[in-house]
Formats: structure tokens, C-alpha cells, sequence
């Protein structure tokens, strides 16, 4: 029997030759994969990396978070940190995508899924700060919902999307105090990534700050739990090109692709944490000459926030 990653990679590298893909692929993960429902797992990673990116903030930030602004790349379908940063006080939320995801239905959810963990006392542990205000917005939202659009539920939480290509966008120079990201650099194509970090340094303050978290690991093992997180690393460029997929694509980088990337570009790492992963999880795995010029513990580490505090 073919194992379960590989039936998904064949029908999302299906998927991708489909010219409404997107909206495809959501169908195939809402009623076969189950993999777009805000699980608490899910909502619960979102929340920590959310209060980690504040613990950043507050550690190398110019200015107070009421007089902050915020950009978050890669909006996704459910809102959860926008709608983190809005509790917590920024004065305005952005998020940019180059697809749109997000539905009223999504948001509503969302902000459901927040009352629903403050009531059984989940939100306290991340939150030592939020405004009452704010949260009343959330309750107020959820009482009137019929009456919200999707548009009036992002001008109720200071939040502005924009989809567009973040390699190249029309948003304004040195506008942003905080840019940051969650599981998003990882689907990006090195050379892609290279130029959205470079848009990144125009369109961030020049005393300002990015904050990102990257997954490393195999995302088909979040999935398959019959193999590791590193199992892709055994497949050469050429034959992993034939399994990736435009869908949900991993450009399977290494922390030590990551530094030399920000040294390219002269963007600074301040401060960065590693998960140092599993060697012996690594060891299981016949490694394609690709990564030969890696050491274990290179190739090991499985996740990392990457903070970049710029100087002005």
C-alpha cells in the first residue's frame, strides 16, 4: 500500500495543473485530509509563537507597542495573530498574502476559538497584557456577527489585508516597526524568499525589527506519522522537484542556508533559537548527496526564530 505522504504529494502535485488550485486544495484538505479546521493543537502554536514574536518585540523594539505598527507575512486562513497583536494593543495590524484565504466564516471561528479559551482560562498563561477594550470588540463581534461583513470585521480589528506579491509590493518605505512571520519561510523558494527579504528592508523603519519562525522539518510527517521529519532530506533537488508542489511547497533550507541568505543581504541575525532536533531521527535517514557538506547537527536542527534588529 503506498504510504499516506506520497498519496497526498501525488494528489496536491495533481492539484497544482488545476487552474482554480487553490480552492481545490482546500476541498481536499477540509473533507480529506482534515487539514485546514482550527484544532486547538493548531490555534495553541499559533498563540505561543505569537506571544514569543511580543517577547521580541518588547526586548528590541524602538517604540512602546501602542505607538507600534505590525506586518505579518502570510495571512493563511485563520487570523489568529492578527488578531493576537490587536489585544495586545498594536496601534495597526497588517497582513500580506499573495493569495486570499481568509473568509468571514474563518474569522468568525477564529475569534470564537479566543472566547472559547479564555473561558476555560487557556489564553491567560500568553497574555499578561491585553486591553479590556479590544476584547470587548471580539464579544461584541460574536453577539452581532450577522451584522459584520468580512471588511467590517478587519476594520473592527485594526487589521488591513493586502494581497499581493510581498517580493514587490506598493506599500510605503520605512512604514513598518515590526514585520514577522510563522511557518511561512520554509514554502518559500530560496530566490524568492532572498527578494521578499530585501523588500522587507525598504518597507521596514529603519530602527525597526523582524521576528520570524521557521519550520524545517518534513511538513509530510505532520501528516504521516509513518515517517520523520527528516525524510526528505534522502531525495536529490532533481527528484524532489518531481514530488514538491506549488500548493504547499518546501524548499527544504537549513538554518546554515538561512544565515548565509541574511548575510547575503546584509540583513542582521540579533538573536536567533534553535530546536536542536534529533540526530538519531536523522541517522534513520539515507541522505542525498545534496546535503553532503552538512554536519549532523546542521542538518538536525528542526525549527528557529530568527530576530533581526535593525540600527538605523
Amino acid at each position: 500500500m503506498i504510504q499516506k505522504w506520497k498519496a497526498k504529494a501525488i494528489v496536491q502535485k495533481t492539484i497544482s495543473f488545476f487552474p482554480k488550485k487553490e480552492k481545490v486544495n482546500y476541498l481536499f484538505q477540509k473533507y480529506v485530509t482534515k487539514g485546514v479546521f482550527l484544532t486547538d493543537e493548531y490555534f495553541g502554536f499559533k498563540i505561543m509563537h505569537a506571544g514569543d514574536h511580543i517577547v521580541y518585540f518588547k526586548k528590541y523594539a524602538a517604540r512602546p507597542i501602542g505607538k507600534s505598527n505590525v506586518l505579518e507575512l502570510g495571512t493563511g486562513w485563520y487570523p489568529v495573530i492578527p488578531i493576537f497583536m490587536f489585544l495586545y494593543g498594536f496601534k495597526e495590524v497588517s497582513s500580506i498574502d499573495i493569495q486570499s484565504w481568509m473568509t468571514k466564516d474563518s474569522q468568525i471561528t477564529t475569534i470564537e476559538k479566543f472566547i472559547e479559551w479564555e473561558k476555560q482560562g487557556k489564553l491567560e498563561p500568553h497574555f499578561s497584557n491585553f486591553i479590556p477594550q479590544r476584547w470587548q470588540q471580539l464579544l461584541d463581534i460574536i453577539e452581532h456577527k450577522q451584522d459584520y461583513t468580512k471588511a467590517k470585521i478587519n476594520s473592527a480589528i485594526l487589521l488591513k489585508i493586502s494581497i499581493q506579491d510581498a517580493s514587490s509590493t506598493d506599500l510605503p518605505t520605512s512604514s513598518f516597526d515590526f514585520i514577522c512571520s510563522n511557518n511561512t519561510f520554509e514554502h518559500i523558494p530560496e530566490p524568492v524568499l532572498k527578494a521578499i527579504l530585501i523588500e522587507f528592508l525598504r518597507i521596514v523603519k529603519k530602527d525597526g525589527l523582524m521576528s520570524h519562525f521557521v519550520d524545517m522539518s518534513d511538513h509530510f510527517a505532520h501528516f504521516d506519522k509513518s515517517i520523520n521529519i527528516y525524510n526528505f532530506l534522502r531525495y536529490t533537488s532533481k527528484k524532489w522537484a518531481r514530488i514538491d508542489n506549488k500548493i504547499q511547497p518546501q524548499n527544504r533550507m537549513r538554518f546554515k542556508d538561512f544565515e548565509a541568505l541574511y548575510r547575503a543581504i546584509n540583513l542582521p541575525i540579533s538573536e536567533f533559537e534553535l530546536t536542536k532536533g534529533d540526530i538519531q531521527a536523522l541517522k534513520t535517514i539515507p541522505l542525498s548527496a545534496d546535503f553532503k557538506d552538512y554536519t549532523d547537527e546542521e542538518l538536525a536542527i528542526s525549527h528557529v526564530y530568527l530576530v533581526s534588529k535593525l540600527n538605523g
